[in-house]
């Protein structure tokens, strides 16, 4: 099999959440540029691999490969919107080597537990864009450590990522960019 290259990608607060209370992205964490930047990724992935809610919460105009992780799966099925994949049932090797024969870049927008499953596999680069000076009462954190106060940017280091690349992506939102990739010797 070729090549698979998997990127995570979030924007979060600074207390590092992805989502409000309710699980939907708030306002503050809405911005064009990243949008923008974020859709352009999207174009240079062969599939997006997201939690069921969030592939339910997000129209696919576009009809981009999508792999929906979900428990209601036999392992790997595909249906008419996708590839539903239960990794407790049919590890990812297996599931990528069938949906992506030939290899390619994994887009990986989350939610938490999506992420969280990913740290384990391993990412290959992690899009972390934050909205500076905002705060999500009671949100959703990008990674389940942060539940204990760890913030993202400790979490990604553990993993054996560094900040390689680092952009201003709106310097009036105060929207910035940093892009993590494995260490020398890492993945």
């Amino acid at each position: 099999m070729s090549q698979v290259e998997i990127h995570g990608y979030a924007i979060v607060s600074d207390n590092d959440c992805i989502a409000d209370e309710s699980g939907r992205t708030p306002d503050v964490l809405r911005n064009e540029a990243d949008w923008a930047y974020f859709q352009a990724e999207l174009n240079m992935s062969a599939v997006t691999v997201l939690g069921r809610l969030g592939h339910e919460a997000n129209a696919n105009p576009k009809g981009r490969l999508r792999m929906i992780l979900s428990s209601s799966s036999s392992g790997l099925d595909r249906r008419a919107d996708g590839w539903w994949w239960d990794p407790a049932k049919l590890p990812w090797d297996e599931a990528i080597r069938t949906v992506l024969p030939l290899g390619g870049r994994v887009a990986v927008p989350g939610g938490r537990q999506v992420f969280d499953l990913f740290l384990e596999i391993g990412y290959d680069a992690f899009h972390l864009t934050r909205a500076e000076g905002t705060h999500v009462p009671d949100g959703v954190p990008v990674f389940s450590e942060c539940l204990a106060g760890k913030g993202a940017a400790k979490i990604l280091l553990e993993q054996g990522l560094t900040p390689r690349e680092q952009r201003v992506l709106d310097p009036a939102g105060r929207v910035t960019l940093a892009i993590w990739r494995p260490s020398a010797g890492n993945r």
